[in-house]
């Protein structure tokens, strides 16, 4: 009895040890936006980001990124989005805003048609491959994006998607990026660590 009672405390540990972003609306998270207004973006590039039925939506142009107001070290972000098949999109995290890319800053890709699919939805582009790779295409999905420290990790719905160790930034603003097809984003809210 003893054994399993051990077993049992462990389990509950582990349990309150990990600290998902599902409570995305408790204590310390920011909901950066509304679904109102992109009062907390400043946008860049020259994608046709607007706000449709209470999300962000972009759909043409030749591209461009929302980028936060703030900076943030060690956070986590949590997004709600919609793409079609042919969305180039994703979470680019600890930028600079005058330099924005995936050899510049960390880049969670959302993009289910990528010639490399190592480097496609729920990857860090040029980081961290994707394993296992999700279909994000014509559905709402969950982003779940932690990066403290050196660690960073990607869920997508729930599951681990990708991980890596890596120090080349630790620092900065984050994005949503729009580089073709259709992205929606519903929800999207921070949280610093």
């Amino acid at each position: 009895m003893k054994h399993w009672a051990t077993i049992a405390s462990a389990c509950l540990i582990g349990l309150f040890a990990y600290t998902p972003a599902m409570a995305q609306s408790g204590s310390g998270w920011t909901q950066v936006f509304d679904g109102k207004t992109m009062d907390g973006w400043e946008k860049t590039g020259e994608a046709n980001w607007r706000i449709e039925d209470g999300a962000l939506v972009a759909d043409q142009g030749k591209g461009g990124h929302l980028v936060s107001k703030n900076s943030y070290k060690d956070h986590q972000i949590y997004v709600e989005f919609w793409s079609d098949e042919k969305a180039n999109s994703g979470v680019f995290v600890r930028c600079n805003p005058k330099q924005i890319g995936a050899k510049t800053c960390y880049e969670m890709n959302i993009f289910d048609t990528r010639p490399d699919k190592t480097y496609g939805t729920g990857s860090i582009v040029y980081i961290a491959e994707v394993n296992p790779m999700p279909v994000a295409a014509g559905k709402w999905n969950t982003m779940e994006i932690t990066a403290k420290g050196r660690q960073l990790t990607v869920m997508m719905n729930g599951q681990k998607t990708s991980e890596a160790q890596n120090g080349l930034w630790d620092e900065g603003h984050f994005t949503l990026q729009y580089g073709g097809g259709v992205v929606k984003f519903r929800k999207v809210a921070v949280k610093p660590l």
